[in-house]
């Protein structure tokens, strides 16, 4: 009926496994716990190794990618029925798979993400930065992810029709951080898919602190460069990711842009860093930092 794909890199998955194992015997429908671990150092496969040691558990002897991981669980799943959770997931409904499970027994369906939440307690100042952009930007009811479909698909969290996920398969040539997700929402789209939302959270467990949130940001803002060659440039791509398509709107003031941030980088950067967190301002370093890369040429200016 369910199988449960869980693509793992260098986190401890037991109270994730724990309590998805602890659901899933209260399932009166044959279930799978498939984990893929996308070769993490020696520490964390022993510590997962334990935990899954009844469950499928496959260690990669290389490094693939947070796409092609995605795609591998096609050829070790046997239900039509995949149900895709982060590593870094914890579960805060007691009743979560159930829901999927009527999902599945009530209608028809291709892809439908239950959404991600946060911690409401505010973390340690090192943290804040990931915190309060996953707060005020990520974690969204399910009525403001119904108005914008596929705009926001996460993988985090999302159950999909085996025979989708086997026609529209995650991009392979994205290896490195980021908008993996942004790009196959696009194809569902392109394709007519439509994707449902549901309010069946997962709690996103892990933050990262606020240099390393930082670094991946820009990772991520060089890896949506590139995609935008994937899909050649399209308009409709464009505005579907809010970075670019306010860069779009503004980018004939790029040079002074460019300048403003060159000039303020430092300061804005330690202030993010430091946990001194305005998501306006993280917005303005998102755009000063995508100038940059096209001043660079890391990529053609052609949005």
């Amino acid at each position: 009926m369910i199988s449960i794909c869980i693509p793992v890199y260098n986190f401890d998955v037991t109270p994730l496994v724990r309590e998805l194992l602890m659901q899933a015997k209260l399932l009166t429908v044959p279930y799978e716990i498939i984990l893929i671990d996308d070769c993490s150092g020696k520490e964390y496969k022993s510590i997962n190794a334990k935990v899954c040691e009844k469950e499928v558990y496959i260690q990669l002897a290389e490094n693939i990618g947070r796409a092609k991981i995605r795609n591998l669980f096609l050829s070790y799943t046997q239900y039509d029925n995949l149900l895709f959770l982060d590593c870094d997931s914890l579960v805060v409904r007691n009743d979560f798979l159930q829901k999927y499970i009527d999902v599945i027994n009530q209608r028809s369906y291709n892809v439908v993400c239950g959404g991600r939440v946060y911690d409401l307690k505010r973390p340690e100042r090192s943290k804040m930065l990931r915190w309060k952009y996953g707060i005020g930007r990520e974690s969204q009811p399910v009525e403001v992810r119904r108005r914008f479909p596929n705009k926001s698909f996460m993988t985090s969290n999302f159950l999909i029709n085996r025979k989708i996920l086997a026609s529209i398969r995650f991009d392979e040539r994205i290896r490195d951080y980021g908008h993996e997700d942004t790009l196959f929402g696009y194809a569902l789209k392109l394709k007519g898919i439509p994707i449902d939302h549901i309010d069946n959270p997962i709690l996103n467990g892990d933050l990262e602190d606020n240099w390393e949130y930082l670094a991946k940001t820009e990772k991520g803002i060089v890896n949506l460069l590139h995609i935008l060659d994937f899909v050649n440039y399209e308009e409709d791509f464009i505005n579907d990711v809010s970075l670019l398509r306010f860069y779009s709107k503004v980018k004939r003031f790029k040079k002074m842009i460019g300048v403003i941030f060159l000039w303020m980088k430092p300061l804005i950067k330690l202030l993010l860093a430091r946990g001194f967190v305005n998501l306006f301002l993280f917005d303005f370093y998102k755009l000063g930092f995508l100038v940059m890369c096209q001043r660079r040429a890391v990529v053609n200016d052609r949005i």
